[in-house]
């Protein structure tokens, strides 16, 4: 047991390190986004074919959401403390370059998909003193409890910050709505990509942006090789521990190498109609921020 401690301590401190590397470059993503190589699962290919991955698994289309939607329920309450213990505390850091990088100014309309407890919302409305109103808008009404929670102990009220039952290949709201479109560690748990990306495109005004943080590829094999160890290996370990519910973070894991590479997904947000498309590495690859913009005619 003590030797399993030490081991676990001995392998954060080298999460921890590589985490917290790599500059923030931004890489020119047009030549290997034509040839659509990648690695990592690609959920254009399985357009039409009835079904798709979860986690590892293949299941019919039409069950992914509910089963996502059970993994989220379940994890919702220990959500963002589990966010803290897998990263060791980088994804606030990834969170705020992000929004950073966004750069939201007074009467700037924000969609937050996939916004659950609302961590990139409550950013905008520190950045921005509530006057870039923000709409959260999440499937899963048990993410959006916690999210309504933490805005009310932190007095954030309706106008900085509002609550919306919605799914991302289906937004409630009408065309050119919003200056930009946030999704943060959703995009992967959506059956449908392409629709969602779709619907990005819809919902946002002429000019308008749009802007992904999700777990991506690691390129360097070193890191990669360890990455992937700490994935499988500590990471449902802390889930259970922590949320009580080891095979929902496998599952969590297993979504990440399902989802497409980098360029892959640049490729994609191109076929969605999206313009001046990049990709921002975080953390050696272990995230990226992507942005691309709907024509302004």
């Amino acid at each position: 047991m003590l030797s399993s401690c030490r081991a676990l301590r001995q392998n954060s401190r080298i999460a921890l390190r590589m985490l917290r590397q790599g500059a923030l470059a931004t890489r020119n993503c047009s030549a290997k986004a034509a040839n659509g190589h990648s690695s990592h699962g690609s959920p254009d290919k399985e357009k039409g074919s009835g079904e798709t991955h979860f986690g590892f698994s293949r299941v019919p289309m039409s069950e992914k959401q509910g089963l996502v939607g059970r993994v989220f329920g379940s994890v919702a309450p220990s959500y963002d403390v589990m966010n803290d213990a897998m990263s060791l505390g980088v994804h606030r850091l990834w969170k705020s370059a992000f929004v950073a990088d966004m750069a939201p100014t007074r009467g700037m309309r924000i969609l937050d998909c996939a916004g659950g407890t609302a961590d990139i919302a409550f950013r905008v409305a520190a950045r921005t003193g509530g006057t870039a109103p923000v709409v959260v808008a999440d499937i899963n009404p048990k993410m959006l409890e916690v999210g309504q929670k933490r805005a009310r102990e932190a007095s954030i009220g309706e106008k900085a910050v509002r609550f919306v039952e919605a799914n991302a290949e289906s937004l409630p709201f009408p065309d050119g709505e919003f200056d930009v479109y946030a999704i943060s560690f959703g995009m992967r748990n959506v059956p449908q990509v392409d629709r969602a990306l779709a619907e990005a495109f819809r919902v946002l005004k002429k000019g308008g942006r749009f802007m992904m943080l999700e777990f991506a590829k690691v390129d360097n094999p070193p890191a990669a090789a360890f990455y992937d160890a700490y994935s499988f290996k500590v990471i449902p370990a802390i889930g259970k521990y922590i949320a009580g519910d080891e095979a929902a973070y496998r599952y969590l894991v297993e979504s990440i190498r399902q989802f497409p590479a980098q360029d892959e997904f640049v490729s994609m947000m191109k076929d969605a109609g999206f313009v001046n498309n990049t990709v921002t590495d975080y953390s050696l690859g272990i995230t990226a921020t992507y942005s691309g913009f709907k024509p302004a005619s």
